[in-house]
C-alpha cells in the first residue's frame, strides 16, 4: 500500500462517501472483503498444486 498517513486514509474516506454514500458502504466493504479472501483462496491452491507437482516430480526421479 505504501506510506498512507492518515490524512490521505481520511481523505479516501471522505471521496467514497461522496462517490457512493454511507448505506452503499457496508455493501462495498463486504464484497471487498469476499473478493480478497477469493484470491487469497485461490492463490493458496495455486501454490499448493505447484508445491504437489514439484514433490511428485522428485519423487519420480
Amino acid at each position: 500500500m505504501g506510506n498512507l498517513g492518515m490524512m490521505e486514509i481520511l481523505l479516501i474516506g471522505i471521496a467514497l462517501l461522496i462517490f457512493f454514500g454511507p448505506s452503499r458502504l457496508p455493501e462495498l466493504g463486504k464484497s471487498l472483503g469476499k473478493g480478497i479472501q477469493e484470491f487469497k483462496k485461490a492463490s493458496k491452491e495455486l501454490t499448493d498444486s505447484v508445491k504437489e507437482d514439484v514433490t511428485s516430480d522428485k519423487d519420480k526421479k
